[in-house]
């Protein structure tokens, strides 16, 4: 197998994407989120010639290295909107999913990444999810803000992702344990034990690849490039 993938998608203020971004850490790999709909808003907005360029390029299986380029986002956003869909702009999101699915081993997290590759042998796929009280704290001590507020993000933001999930995978729910290899509560179990639980599954999963040895190669690679 040439490459893997492991799909994150998570409750707000679970931890999911630290946990996420620690795996892709941890094996050595790139982890995607807010970027993946940076660059789909960004092409989409583009004339047609620039359109043209950017796809010719994502044909090349050189899309990592806009994304890379993207800033990254470790401050927890929450949606205050109500959902509305833009087919446009899914479409592009997908095709980026899909072109990191083919040219790189990779962390993807939330945008429906774990529906947009089900069908595909190389893909693990988690939620993480914790209790409110949990996820309350969480949002309380990363976004500054007090319980109410806490409580009205992770709400509006679960309903979000909830409509958006369900409007793009044609009737199916966000939380359907059966989208899933894993679902962990990361209260519960710990973010350490989350990261550690996920890679122990990949290795079962993915009994011939040598993550280590993996691991160890891209990293120097990184390093290099640094």
């Amino acid at each position: 197998m040439k490459n893997y993938v492991i799909t994150v998608a998570r409750g707000f203020g679970s931890g999911g994407k630290q946990i996420a971004s620690r795996v892709a850490e941890e094996l050595g790999i790139h982890c995607y989120e807010n970027r993946i709909l940076t660059l789909a808003s960004q092409m989409s907005g583009l004339d047609e010639q620039l359109f043209r360029e950017v796809n010719e390029k994502m044909r090349d299986k050189k899309v990592s290295s806009f994304l890379r380029g993207l800033p990254i986002t470790s401050k927890p956003k929450p949606e205050d909107r109500d959902f509305v869909s833009d087919e446009k702009l899914y479409e592009l999101q997908k095709q980026i999913i899909e072109q990191l699915a083919d040219s790189e081993s990779c962390v993807i997290v939330g945008k429906c990444a774990d529906w947009v590759l089900k069908d595909r042998n190389n893909v693990v796929s988690v939620y993480i999810e914790a209790p409110r009280h949990y996820c309350v704290q969480e949002i309380m001590e990363r976004m500054g803000v007090n319980e109410a507020t806490a409580n009205k993000s992770i709400e509006q933001t679960d309903k979000y992702r909830a409509a958006y999930y369900e409007h793009y995978t044609g009737g199916n729910y966000w939380t359907n344990p059966v989208n899933y290899d894993l679902t962990l509560n990361s209260e519960r179990v710990g973010k350490d034990n989350c990261v550690n639980m996920i890679l122990d599954y990949l290795k079962m999963r993915f009994p011939d690849i040598d993550f280590s040895k993996k691991n160890g190669a891209e990293k120097e690679e990184n390093n290099k490039k640094a």
